[in-house]
């Protein structure tokens, strides 16, 4: 069995995996600050288990093991997985959390049985997991997935959190559309409010939102030859703004498909654990 965490900035969600199977073993609050106290509460679900692994929103260095992650003091800048192996006498892996979103739909949802999926997330900002040849891929620094920076977009050119202008992540994400609806009519109004008026024809900020966000995505589609996509993020239930996003899509890449490609997760709740678990499997045998 495999003991599997999703973390968090304010709570742990805890399950134990075998062959598929998910236990759910209840959740607690995240110790933010005490590493100590962090330690102590993963040991307190620990059973026979062959190992650990982890879904966090943070970015995992592969060459170094260090972990990028602004919520969670504690574990920023430190090797988690050598940190937590030496505490718990387990093999334990570390995951970004896009990384987890990916591989669970890989394992149990829309991309079942794809070889070459980017899973891709348009909730607070853009991020994003790629699995190529059934297999997750990490990349130099970690970063391999991360399709929401890079100075891309010309109007508006928007100061990003990383530090550059122009990201995707400036205007892809739930906040991103509102900046880019204050951007075009001077109007302060919420994600909701903006998909309203575009279900009810006032149609300006979305169409603009599907022209930016399809170009490029089209473009890593056509880069990494994914044959799925799913998409997680508040954005994503939004059927309707997710099937014109699709179209939009499928009209810019250049192999022809009638079949949808940008599509719903269907993990939701739990696709921390249940990718988690899947690469655990994969890595501990």
């Amino acid at each position: 069995m495999i003991l599997c965490f999703d973390i968090g900035g304010s709570r742990i969600k805890a399950a134990r995996a075998q062959g598929g199977a998910m236990l759910p073993l209840g959740e607690l609050a995240t110790p933010t600050q005490d590493f100590a106290a962090f330690v102590a509460a993963l040991a307190g679900f620990r059973g026979a288990d062959r190992g650990i692994a982890i879904s966090v929103a943070g970015v995992v260095d592969p060459a170094s093991g260090r972990i990028k992650v602004a919520n969670i003091p504690c574990l920023d800048g430190r090797d988690v997985a050598a940190d937590l192996r030496a505490a718990l006498g387990l093999p334990v892996l570390v995951l970004n959390d896009a990384d987890c979103f990916v591989m669970a739909e890989v394992q149990a949802g829309s991309a079942r049985g794809k070889r070459n999926v980017f899973g891709i997330i348009l909730g607070t900002g853009v991020g994003g997991g790629l699995v190529l040849n059934g297999q997750l891929v990490s990349g130099a620094g970690g970063y391999a997935g991360e399709w929401g920076h890079g100075p891309v977009v010309e109007d508006p050119a928007l100061p990003c959190g990383c530090g550059q202008v122009g990201c995707l992540d400036t205007i892809g994400g739930a906040r991103g559309l509102e900046r880019l609806h204050l951007h075009l009519t001077g109007q302060v109004q919420s994600a909701e409010q903006i998909l309203q008026l575009w279900r009810s024809g006032e149609a300006a900020t979305v169409n603009r939102w599907l022209q930016l966000m399809a170009g490029h995505l089209a473009l890593v589609i056509n880069l990494v030859g994914a044959d799925a996509v799913p998409v997680g993020g508040g954005l994503a239930n939004d059927a309707a703004l997710i099937a014109a996003l699709d179209m939009a899509v499928r009209a810019q890449i250049l192999r022809s498909t009638d079949a949808p490609l940008v599509v719903p997760a269907q993990v939701s709740a739990d696709a921390g654990l249940v990718g988690a678990a899947a690469a655990a499997e994969a890595a501990f045998g």
